[in-house]
């Protein structure tokens, strides 16, 4: 072999271990990128759940506030009504 075939000949192995390194981090990066695609589902479904939680709240709220307005009325038609002895 003349020089010029061992120089050829080493940039083709450099080249193929250069070119399975890439493969290598293609399929890293195919990885990472469903790992970011599941991050952004369970985030999105992160953000129905608190959204859903902040309505149930404020329903709740109303429903205790809409409570103690018929207590409120209870009591004051409890005042209104004579006591039968």
């Amino acid at each position: 072999m003349t020089m010029p075939e061992v120089v050829a000949t080493g940039a083709l192995v450099v080249m193929g271990i250069i070119l399975l390194v890439l493969i290598q981090q293609g399929l890293k990066l195919g990885e990472l990128g469903k790992k970011v695609e599941h991050c952004q589902r369970d985030l999105r479904w992160l953000q129905i759940w608190e959204m859903e939680n902040r309505e149930l709240r404020s329903a709740l709220r109303a429903e205790r506030e809409h409570v103690a307005q018929l207590r409120r009325k209870v009591e004051l038609l409890q005042g209104l009504v004579p006591v039968a002895q």
